[in-house]
């Protein structure tokens, strides 16, 4: 196996929209992401050696149609349906197309054109989810929990998180559902810094905890609104870096990992089901390959599909002890960065979510992880404005599709290799 280093070298995305707030088409939305991401890299569309492209809801060979905006020249195009964590899946290929001396340079794209909520089209077999939602119920869940407004799919995920969110409070007494709120008004604020997000509006801390509860412990404010819009990355080879001279704007991709359902997933948490020790494992992998620490890690952008998810995941991604997330909201602070904006960091000294998350940001399912891919590449390139993390050097992204996969990636700054003279 040739198991090549891998960089970022350009990036792009859209503004995400609210569904049927603008009227455009799915090749519309991949167009402008994929010639933003060339534009950023300096490439031309010739140069893309294969495509990967990641949706949920289109038909087969959408990846096909959306590329061909970009222009026709044979390239190989697969089309990636991975939930939520799609967008990450889309890139997890592309970099191992690229580390296995496959190819040079490879575009991950994604996009989203949303029905409004979460659907499933094909109701004459069995639901990929089935499982998942038949062991809520072995495992206590309502059935009749969520308001019947709700369509099926979109009830039974807040249904998940909503007993995830109750386990974790009685799990540990002295984490409180404040601290939700508290999670859930971080991503707000920070999101209003960020033009891409689709609902960049900040309501009081009351607001998010009182309005619009959806059942305890989540509330509208605390969830993320699904949305239309695509985003793109560029990966390639360290050769093609040097060759077209990308050095100062190329980000290593240094570790990534993808863990699927594990027996614990359908034993007796609720946490788990949501993807707790999921997480868990990809990080420790991503750890391991990479020699970084969750100690080193300066920003990260983690799936708060739910305010309460994000704080499970400050413990499964190793940002502090199992039991101790809601310490890191509660001894946070608001800092200035040098371009005038504000961005909280996190009692261990981290930033999360400078976009806003899911939650600010919107969640264009296939698009969603090269949003986040999108962020951290320029937070690393310090080239994120009001939301800038000063001194950014190395960045963790959490992607999560129920289902399941969850995807992590750990990302650096551009290092040249040695090579030792003889």
């Amino acid at each position: 196996m040739v198991n090549r280093r891998v960089f970022v070298v350009g990036v792009g995305m859209t503004k995400f929209e609210k569904p049927f707030a603008k009227k455009w088409d799915y090749p519309d939305m991949a167009r402008e992401a994929g010639q933003a991401a060339l534009g950023d890299a300096g490439l031309q569309y010739s140069s893309i050696q294969a495509a990967v492209v990641s949706y949920c809801y289109g038909e087969p060979t959408s990846g096909q149609r959306a590329i061909y905006e970009l222009g026709l020249t044979g390239i190989p195009v697969f089309n990636v349906n991975n939930n939520c964590s799609s967008g990450s899946s889309a890139l997890m290929l592309a970099k191992r197309l690229i580390e296995s001396g496959t190819e040079d340079c490879v575009m991950a794209l994604g996009f989203e054109k949303m029905e409004g909520g979460l659907s499933e089209r094909y109701t004459d077999r069995t639901s990929p989810v089935k499982r998942h939602m038949a062991h809520m119920t072995s495992l206590g869940a309502n059935p009749d929990l969520i308001q019947p407004r709700m369509n099926n799919m979109t009830s039974d995920v807040i249904k998940l998180f909503v007993y995830a969110g109750r386990e974790y409070l009685q799990k540990y007494p002295s984490a409180k559902y404040e601290d939700f709120v508290e999670i859930a008004y971080k991503n707000r604020k920070q999101g209003l810094n960020n033009p891409n997000a689709s609902l960049p509006r900040l309501p009081s801390k009351d607001t998010i905890s009182k309005k619009a509860v959806l059942s305890y412990p989540i509330t509208f404010w605390m969830s993320a609104p699904t949305a239309d819009g695509s985003a793109a990355a560029i990966v390639c080879s360290e050769d093609f870096v040097k060759n077209n001279g990308l050095q100062g704007q190329a980000i290593e991709i240094k570790a990534q990992h993808m863990v699927t359902d594990l027996p614990s997933s359908f034993d007796k948490s609720f946490m788990d089901l949501s993807g707790y020790t999921m997480a868990k494992i990809a990080a420790d992998k991503c750890y391991k390959d990479s020699g970084i620490s969750a100690q080193d890690i300066d920003v990260a952008e983690v799936h708060d599909c739910f305010s309460c998810n994000e704080l499970f995941m400050y413990e499964a991604l190793k940002f502090c002890d199992e039991g101790n997330g809601y310490r890191l909201i509660r001894d946070s602070t608001w800092k200035q960065n040098s371009n005038g904006g504000e961005v909280c960091v996190l009692g261990n000294g981290l930033v999360v979510n400078p976009s806003g998350g899911l939650e600010s940001k919107g969640h264009p399912i296939g698009a969603t992880g090269l949003a986040q891919c999108f962020e951290l590449v320029n937070q690393l390139r310090s080239k994120c404005g009001k939301r800038q993390v000063d001194g950014a050097k190395v960045a963790l992204q959490h992607n999560f599709g129920i289902g399941g996969a969850c995807v992590v990636t750990l990302y650096g700054q551009y290092s040249p290799s040695f090579t030792a003279r003889l």
